[in-house]
C-alpha cells in the first residue's frame, strides 16, 4: 500500500465560506446576529409552547420539536463557523469533524420527518376534524417524533462510521465551512463508491418520501377546502398551511440542489451558498414565520412578556 494511504489525519482545515480577509470581519458580524436570532427565535418557540396551555395541541406540539431541531441543526455549525472567522487557521480536529457531521445528518433528517409529521397533521385537523382529537392522540403524536429521531440517529451514524473508517489519503483540506459528506467523499483514497450509494439514495429517499408525504397531505387539504362552502372556513384553512408551505418550498428547495445530483455536477462554490442558507438562514427564519403568521403564537408571547413585566424587582 502506499505510504501516503497510512498517513493518519489529525485535524481537517476547514476552507471557510470567504478567503478574502477584509470579509471575515463583516460577515462574522452577520452571522452573529443571524446565529442570535436563531437561537433566541427557536428557544423562545420551544417556551411560548410548553408554557402557554392554549398552545398543547398536537400543531404546536410539532412546531416546538422543529424549533428544537433547528436550534440543534444551527448550533452543530454555527459556533464553529464564527469561530472560523477570527483565527488563523480554520482546523477542526477529527473526531471533533467526525461528530460534527453525526448531528448534522440527524437533524436534517429529523427536520424533513417533522415537516412531513406536520403536513399529516394539518390533513387531520382539516380533512377530519371530528376525529382530529382521535387520530392525533397523544401516542401517535409522540410515534410520530420518537421514530425520526431514532432513524435518523440511525442514518447518521451509518453515514459518519462509513466514512470515517474509510482510508483518506493524507489531503485534509475540506472545501467547506463545516464536515459535510460530500466534501470528505472527495478526500477519501479507498473506493467510496458504497459510502457515495449511501449518501445518495438515503437523500433522495429522505427527500422523496417526506416531499410525497407533504404533497399527498396538501393535495388532499386542497380538495377539501375548494369543497368549503364558508369562505372564513377556506381562509382559515389556508392560513393554517400558509406558514408550514412556505418552510417547505424554502427547505426542500434547498436540499434537493444540495443532494440529489452526482458528485461530479457539483460545485463547492454554489454547495457552499446553498449550505449557508439551509444551516444559517432557514433556522432563523422557521420561527420568525411561525410567530409572525400565527395569532397564538403571538398572543401567548405577548401574555407571556406581559406577565414578566408584572413581577416585581
Amino acid at each position: 500500500m502506499d505510504k501516503q494511504n497510512l498517513t493518519v489525519i489529525k485535524e481537517f482545515i476547514l476552507m471557510g465560506i470567504t478567503d478574502r480577509p477584509e470579509l471575515q470581519a463583516p460577515f462574522f458580524g452577520l452571522f452573529l446576529i443571524i446565529y442570535m436570532i436563531s437561537v433566541v427565535g427557536n428557544l423562545g418557540m420551544i417556551i411560548v409552547t410548553k408554557m402557554d396551555s392554549k398552545l398543547k395541541t398536537p400543531m404546536y406540539f410539532f412546531l416546538r420539536h422543529l424549533a428544537f431541531i433547528d436550534l440543534g441543526h444551527s448550533t452543530s455549525v454555527g459556533p464553529k463557523m464564527l469561530v472560523n472567522f477570527v483565527v488563523n487557521q480554520n482546523t477542526i480536529p477529527y473526531n471533533w469533524c467526525a461528530i460534527q457531521l453525526a448531528f448534522f445528518i440527524m437533524f436534517v433528517i429529523s427536520e424533513l420527518c417533522i415537516l412531513s409529521a406536520m403536513a399529516y397533521d394539518h390533513y387531520v385537523a382539516i380533512c377530519n376534524p371530528l376525529l382530529y382529537k382521535v387520530i392525533m392522540s397523544q401516542r401517535v403524536c409522540w410515534g410520530l417524533v420518537i421514530v425520526p429521531y431514532l432513524y435518523s440517529a440511525f442514518l447518521s451514524l451509518l453515514t459518519t462510521i462509513k466514512i470515517f473508517i474509510s482510508s483518506f489519503c493524507g489531503y485534509n483540506v475540506i472545501s467547506h465551512f463545516y464536515c459535510d459528506s460530500l466534501p470528505l467523499l472527495t478526500l477519501l483514497c479507498s473506493s467510496a463508491l458504497d459510502v457515495e450509494l449511501i449518501v445518495l439514495i438515503g437523500s433522495a429517499l429522505n427527500l422523496v418520501s417526506s416531499l410525497l408525504i407533504v404533497l399527498v397531505s396538501y393535495m388532499l387539504i386542497l380538495a377539501a377546502i375548494l369543497r368549503m362552502n364558508s369562505a372564513e372556513g377556506r381562509y382559515k384553512a389556508f392560513s393554517t398551511c400558509g406558514s408550514h408551505l412556505i418552510v417547505v418550498f424554502v427547505l426542500y428547495g434547498t436540499l434537493f440542489f444540495m443532494y440529489v445530483q452526482p458528485k461530479s455536477s457539483h460545485s463547492f462554490d454554489t454547495d457552499k451558498m446553498a449550505s449557508v442558507f439551509y444551516t444559517a438562514i432557514i433556522p432563523m427564519l422557521n420561527p420568525l414565520i411561525y410567530s409572525f403568521r400565527n395569532k397564538e403564537v403571538k398572543g401567548a408571547l405577548h401574555k407571556i412578556l406581559k406577565n414578566l413585566c408584572k413581577i416585581p424587582v
